[in-house]
């Protein structure tokens, strides 16, 4: 039996807390900052947490775990 291939794009943005669930980074902190407000781009800095009912497809892109 072959080793199973880890997808490297959800390896890249994807961390896990202590508790097993899944953190990603928010999307739009990047450019066009000046016209956001503060409030805003301190939310973007947070990590977002990914809903539960993705972890069946998460685990199947990481099978050994980050």
């Amino acid at each position: 039996m072959p080793k199973m291939k880890t997808r490297k794009c959800a390896a890249k943005r994807l961390k896990r807390t202590g508790t097993g669930k899944y953190r990603h980074n928010k999307a739009g902190g990047r450019h066009i900052l000046t016209k956001k407000s503060a409030k805003r781009k301190r939310r973007l800095r947070q990590d977002g947490a990914v809903s539960s009912t993705e972890n069946k497809r998460i685990k199947a892109a990481l099978p050994y775990g980050l």
